[in-house]
């Protein structure tokens, strides 16, 4: 725990602000910027990890909320995603303290994921830009003649077994690394349910709001939460979150996934530049 001090206040803050944007404009929770930044406010990781998790629904319901009116929020994937979801939250917060390193090796684990994600989404799609809108339309293009009565969703390999899959992988992470899981449901949902971005995007910040809730939870009862902290990143990401959705809702599909890419790219380096150093100090 840390003594709170108006610098420190206000640094959360302004982190907090930060972190919506990030949250809502990439529907990965924010975590990943505000982990790595309440490290650097004195917080050790094993804290880190916890103090983030409560930051991050408001975010996500902000964000959601200016997402949902715009139509982009899948909520037969939601309810897919979310049950292993938070199961598999519950597990990775108990998790996080079993892990070696002091919180160290998860914040690297962390930086690993990061880099990976990225790589994934700077990779051109599949199909090109100017054939875009025609491949959204796939979402629901399929005749009802030739569609099976279900609840999930019918593009691509979009199954309700997959879904469920993609939503442990980021519970998981969610408890164990105290990030939102987005990091793991957008190209989940991209490249395995071929989900549209905007509405991947969408359709995980809503789940990572779910996520957030037991996990938050859970590292309470661990005692891995500077409450002081929390509360101020809590109150800055709320208009973050709603500048952040409404740029991402204007952005073109290739300019955010290139931007999400770099995004994720350049905080995997520093994130696990920082956490090696303090590994072998």
């Amino acid at each position: 725990m840390l003594d709170l001090t108006p610098l420190h206040a206000a640094l959360a803050l302004l982190v907090g602000v930060f972190t919506g944007v990030m949250s809502a404009a990439f529907g990965v929770g924010g975590a990943v910027i505000s982990t790595p930044a309440v490290r650097a406010l004195g917080l050790s990781a094993i804290f880190a990890v916890g103090t983030t998790l409560p930051a991050i629904l408001p975010s996500a319901v902000s964000g959601t909320a200016r997402y949902a009116n715009e139509g982009l929020i899948e909520w037969r994937v939601v309810a897919w995603t979310a049950p292993t979801g938070i199961l598999a939250a519950v597990g990775g917060s108990f998790l996080s303290h079993a892990v070696p390193g002091h919180g160290h090796w998860l914040m690297i684990l962390t930086a690993a994921l990061l880099g990976y994600t990225a790589y994934r989404m700077s990779r051109p799609p599949r199909r090109p830009d100017d054939l875009r809108s025609e491949a959204e339309d796939e979402w629901v293009a399929v005749p009802a003649e030739h569609a099976a009565p279900s609840p999930t969703p019918v593009a691509g390999h979009d199954t309700a077994f997959v879904l469920a899959l993609v939503g442990g992988g980021a519970g998981l992470m969610s408890g164990l690394l105290g990030i939102g899981g987005g990091v793991v449901m957008v190209p989940g949902f991209t490249e395995v349910a071929r989900i549209p971005l905007k509405t991947a995007i969408a359709t995980s910040l809503a789940c990572v709001g779910i996520f957030a809730i037991p996990g938050t939870l859970t590292h309470w009862h661990l005692h891995d939460i500077d409450w002081w902290t929390a509360l101020f990143l809590s109150i800055g990401v709320i208009p973050g979150a709603r500048i952040g959705a409404h740029w991402a809702i204007k952005a073109s599909d290739r300019r955010l996934r290139l931007t999400v890419a770099g995004f994720l790219a350049v905080s995997a380096v520093i994130y696990g530049t920082g956490e090696v150093i303090a590994l072998v100090r």
